[in-house]
């Protein structure tokens, strides 16, 4: 009987497989092998495998068998499975997968409406921001900057190239010491410290309770003239308008252009300028389920240049520069998923096995986004007349 069992299990097991290879067979670029417990092993594609996938027990087994991204993800973070070998590959696998969620996507539009946006903020960004400080300094470099970097060679270090990026912030806004900026989104205070030390007065804006204590913190070690604001930008006033405003990687969470672009106008002096960084995308509000679901809740959008600039001609707002960091952001999030994986006995001993696999395959999966062009990333730099 013991006998029959197992071999009724394998013809089930190899059915599966079999499924699951015609489904992919004319997609699947990356040879990979499978391993189930109690080391059964299929092989998808051909030639030497370049990624292991090791299905701990049959919950892992069913989340593989039906190809759908979110599954997976749920299965790797719940330790269902387990990958050995390149992450890069391993993201690569998305292109194989499913992502439909419509009721979920609607549901993350519509939200605004029925919480109010100011709400809707508040939630979303402590969903991702108010997990302990240091969790995210394990995986950045010394500036904190958490946007892309500007790269003069793929070998260089992280933290020389987003010192570049914040001097071209500071250059291209035409900042001289005494000058009042507003920082959209203070994060870590990358731009509060390095404006900071040259004498700009920046006001930087966060609804994020460990950010503001971090900030906090900063600008008293240091005596910045500057000073944070535990404020939604929706709600800022100012008694006079600002010489520049920056806002590093915060307009994916600003998906309102209109309304965003007529603020920025009410907060700008005239000839004053707005700098701006983002990740993008081609198609405003696309953004894959796992992302809307674990890392960044509510109405988060990726930005969406065109839709974006199509907003700007509409407005006496003058539009500069623009550059393309599609491949800036790629070693910029490859960087970050490395350091990650090289703190992961420390971040799992003290947050979890959970949250370190989460942002392992948010930072590999957005590393590959950009490699592969699934993802752009744009500066944009803007003028009012």
């Amino acid at each position: 009987m013991e006998q029959f069992a197992e071999a009724s299990l394998a013809t089930r097991y190899d059915g599966i497989f079999r499924q699951i290879q015609k489904r992919v067979a004319d997609k699947i670029r990356i040879p990979v092998e499978i391993q189930l417990w109690g080391d059964r092993i299929y092989r998808l594609g051909k030639g030497e495998p370049a990624i292991k996938i090791l299905v701990e027990d049959r919950h892992g087994l069913a989340a593989l068998s039906g190809l759908d991204e979110v599954r997976i993800c749920e299965a790797y973070m719940a330790g269902h499975l387990d990958v050995v070998g390149d992450m890069l590959g391993f993201a690569s696998l998305r292109e194989l997968l499913s992502d439909r969620h419509l009721l979920h996507s609607l549901w993350r539009r519509i939200t605004p409406l029925f919480v109010g946006r100011v709400q809707t903020d508040r939630q979303a960004i402590a969903g991702h921001y108010d997990f302990s400080n240091e969790f995210y300094l394990k995986f950045m470099d010394p500036t904190r900057c958490y946007s892309q970097a500007v790269f003069e060679r793929d070998d260089e270090t992280l933290e020389t190239a987003q010192h570049r990026k914040l001097d071209f912030a500071i250059d291209v806004c035409r900042l001289r010491p005494g000058d009042r900026v507003l920082d959209v989104g203070g994060g870590w205070g990358s731009f509060t410290e390095h404006a900071g030390r040259r004498g700009i007065h920046v006001t930087s804006l966060t609804i994020s309770e460990q950010s503001e204590a971090f900030l906090t913190d900063l600008i008293e070690r240091q005596k910045l003239p500057c000073e944070v604001l535990n404020q939604d930008f929706w709600e800022h006033a100012s008694p006079e308008p600002y010489d520049a405003i920056v806002i590093l990687g915060v307009m994916e969470h600003l998906p309102d252009y209109p309304s965003v672009l007529r603020h920025l106008q009410s907060l700008l002096k005239p000839g004053g300028r707005v700098y701006l960084d983002a990740s993008a995308f081609r198609e405003k509000y696309s953004k894959p389920t796992f992302v809307s679901r674990y890392i960044f809740p509510g109405d988060h959008s990726y930005f969406c240049l065109h839709s974006f600039l199509a907003e700007v001609a509409r407005t006496q707002m003058e539009v500069l520069e623009v550059h393309n960091d599609r491949h800036n952001y790629y070693l910029t999030c490859k960087t970050w998923a490395e350091n990650l994986d090289a703190a992961r006995d420390e971040i799992v001993s003290r947050w979890g096995e959970m949250l370190y696999r989460r942002f392992r395959l948010y930072l590999w999966g957005s590393a590959h986004a950009f490699l592969s062009r699934r993802m752009d990333a744009y500066r944009v730099v803007l003028q009012r007349p």
